[in-house]
């Protein structure tokens, strides 16, 4: 498997360097050359298997020679072995011809472990067998951030510093991270918005000087194997209803747009994906895009679903690459005049054929609270704010024959006031972390500025290696 820039001026590169990298030395993302196709015989024989084997082939094309497969199924196995539900996503009725799969039975409570915990060991290994260690620079809007520092934290060649917008997580999500007393973690609070995070983390990675220094690699889903390491639950919810010899719908709550691309990755290799929704907050940008070719930035709005609090939806360029067709440089000048205008021109054609692929639904924060309200009283189901977009989302683009799966991307106890102020109900958190509002927090408050984030890092980093 080879894989090239979404914006066509970086060197093809292979699993491994893709896994590295992060972001391409262009500035694109990695996506692959070609498509893995799976017929319907490849697709049954995954029936039944074990949720670790099911995502070793699945994962398995895409990892290439790069790493045996042997090994791929040993770290496989690693990563969903301490998951808190045998099935490590459980799959819950909900209505006659509505289901959701929860992602969130991992160590952070969100739908972020099920790439990460496997991310991690494949950093181990790879860095292991090269003989290096890299400084993992990431942002996240409350979930990602957690879940890497779970899975790098104490890990002897990586450090890994991770940006988040300064009072805009809840309580759970912040202390998850600055609780983590690791000494190759460091936590940075970002005086602004996620989207702000994530243009400091691309700005690091395109600093060329930078980036060699301090031997960058990256954990968003702007790293490529983030995805890949996603559509496998995406196969285990098709085959669960039936597939490949009976077609399904998701609906997906997305903010940076990598979980719902990994629903229609899965779509691309051949699973019989009939519909998929995308679930948006009062930052719908997406929504908007999709109903009316309207990708234009707007400010962040505060919301009680936060980690969908973001106007610019990183991921939205590796289907922008596809819906061009693979162009490389029309890619990159619709990117460089998104980022200059803060719209972007998306080509009417191209967008007619995203609005063919997906569905939108916008959801504000009263019928969130409303939705969590109604799904609670009529399943008795606790859906915490994304999820009970997902949800809404999913009733409201149902069809009667295919069956629907909303993706449950976090625990309730992640949000217990918005779950209070919807039921009345405080979900409580696991044994696991029953002491994490006593435990002590370490992370420094910087400004939005690239040179001090940067100093930041590179100080961080020198310490660790000294």
């Amino acid at each position: 498997m080879r894989y090239v820039s979404t914006r066509g001026r970086a060197p093809v590169a292979d699993f491994t360097e893709v896994l590295l990298a992060g972001l391409a030395g262009d500035g694109g993302l990695y996506v692959p050359e070609s498509w893995p196709q799976f017929v319907d015989a490849d697709w049954r024989a995954l029936r039944g298997l074990p949720y670790a084997e099911m995502a070793a082939r699945v994962m398995r094309p895409f990892v290439g020679d790069t790493i045996p497969f042997a090994v791929l199924q040993r770290l496989c196995g690693e990563a969903y072995g301490g998951f808190g539900h045998p099935a490590v996503a459980p799959m819950i009725q909900l209505d006659s011809n509505l289901w959701t799969m929860e992602l969130f039975h991992g160590p952070t409570l969100a739908f972020k472990d099920m790439a990460m915990q496997l991310l991690g060991r494949l950093f181990d290994h790879v860095l292991g067998e090269q003989d290096r260690r890299v400084t993992i620079v990431g942002a996240t809007s409350g979930d990602t951030g957690s879940a890497a520092i779970e899975a790098c934290a104490g890990r002897e060649r990586v450090d890994i510093v991770i940006l988040h917008p300064h009072g805009r997580t809840s309580e759970v999500q912040r202390r998850q991270m600055t609780t983590v007393m690791a000494p190759n973690v460091s936590n940075l609070a970002v005086e602004g918005t996620f989207d702000d995070c994530q243009d400091l983390v691309k700005a690091m990675f395109s600093d060329a000087a930078f980036r060699g220094e301090m031997k960058l690699s990256a954990v968003n889903s702007i790293n490529w194997a983030r995805v890949a390491a996603q559509i496998p639950y995406y196969v285990a919810a098709a085959l669960a209803l039936g597939a490949p010899d009976r077609e399904v719908a998701f609906a997906v709550p997305t903010g940076n747009f990598g979980n719902v691309l990994a629903a229609w990755a899965a779509r691309r290799m051949g699973l019989p994906v009939k519909r998929l929704v995308i679930g948006s907050n009062r930052n719908n940008i997406l929504s908007r895009f999709l109903t009316a070719n309207d990708m234009s930035m707007l400010p962040v709005e505060p919301s009680l679903s936060p980690s969908m609090d973001i106007q610019v939806s990183s991921n939205f360029e590796r289907l922008l690459f596809e819906l061009l067709e693979h162009d490389g440089a029309a890619t990159a000048s619709v990117m460089a005049r998104f980022r200059a205008e803060g719209k972007m021109p998306v080509p009417e054609a191209a967008w007619r054929r995203a609005a063919g692929l997906f569905r939108a639904f916008t959801l504000d924060d009263a019928g969130t609270l409303a939705e969590i309200r109604r799904l609670h009283a009529a399943s008795g189901y606790l859906a915490d704010p994304h999820t009970a977009i997902g949800i809404a989302a999913a009733r409201a683009c149902a069809d009667p024959v295919v069956p629907m799966i909303a993706m449950a991307t976090a625990h309730p106890a992640k949000f217990p006031d918005a779950m209070e102020m919807a039921t009345g109900i405080r979900p409580g958190l696991p044994a696991r972390l029953a002491d994490l509002y006593d435990r002590e927090e370490k992370y420094t408050v910087v400004p939005a500025d690239l040179a001090a984030i940067e100093a930041k890092v590179r100080a961080f980093a020198h310490r660790n290696a000294a």
